[in-house]
């Protein structure tokens, strides 16, 4: 499982951990990501997405349709 939301597209970012002697080394922000399963109206499916939280928050914004037309037209969505 990659760690991309299929609804916002973000993904893990790389920064630096930066100590009190002002050293630098690499460390990755991840996502709030977790799977969630949706049932959508318009198909009479169940589906299963990987989704952050401001995908979430994007979904119960906008609705479940609305939100997957966007990511697809996007290219954020595999499936």
């Amino acid at each position: 499982m990659s760690k991309i939301c299929q609804i916002t597209g973000k993904k893990a970012m790389v920064g630096n951990n930066v100590s009190h002697s002002n050293k630098r080394t690499k460390r990755k922000f991840n996502v709030n990501l977790f799977t969630k399963k949706f049932y959508w109206v318009e198909q009479d499916c169940w589906i299963s997405l990987n989704i952050s939280a401001a995908g979430l928050r994007t979904i119960n914004k906008l609705g479940l349709d609305a939100a997957i037309k966007s990511a697809a037209d996007k290219g954020y969505l595999n499936s």
